[in-house]
């Protein structure tokens, strides 16, 4: 949304935030596809770039959509990986300066295996049962171990 906003003059950004954010309140892929055909084209009459970049944009930005539903709100948003990143930021900040490479790769690999487990037991991300009507694997379990 913001990359889009970027292409619309200032004045005019609420009002294409509001035409954009009708295309995210479809309840399917093909819904969503025809109502973002139909803003892409009312913003194309005045906005040229804006346009195009829609058009450029479009299988990406509704990738999420091929997802279950439930799932949607987890995959369109980036807070969780943005809390990973600011937890590593965090933690480099207190250590300061690394003394070689093998150093940071502990610390980075100690946050994401600390955040795995956290995602796979503490506090599930996604259910185990949506999980499994998406992957090939019909067998979907939490590891024994920790890998």
């Amino acid at each position: 949304m913001r990359n889009a906003l970027a292409h619309a003059p200032a004045k005019q950004r609420t009002a294409v935030a509001a035409m954009l954010k009708t295309i995210f309140a479809q309840e399917t892929k093909a819904e969503a596809e025809a109502q973002w055909e139909v803003v892409a084209d009312a913003l194309r009459e005045k906005q040229e770039k804006l346009g195009a970049f829609m058009d450029a944009s479009r299988d990406d930005v509704l990738a999420y959509m091929d997802f279950p539903r439930e799932h949607w709100t987890q995959i369109a948003s980036t807070n969780p990986i943005e809390r990973v990143n600011r937890e590593i930021k965090r933690r480099a900040d207190v250590i300061g300066i690394f003394p070689n490479d093998e150093a940071i790769v502990r610390l980075v690999g100690a946050l994401m295996l600390e955040t795995n487990d956290e995602w796979t037991v503490a506090r599930r991300y996604m259910s185990l049962e949506s999980l499994a009507r998406v992957t090939d694997n019909a067998d979907v379990r939490l590891p024994t171990v920790a890998t």
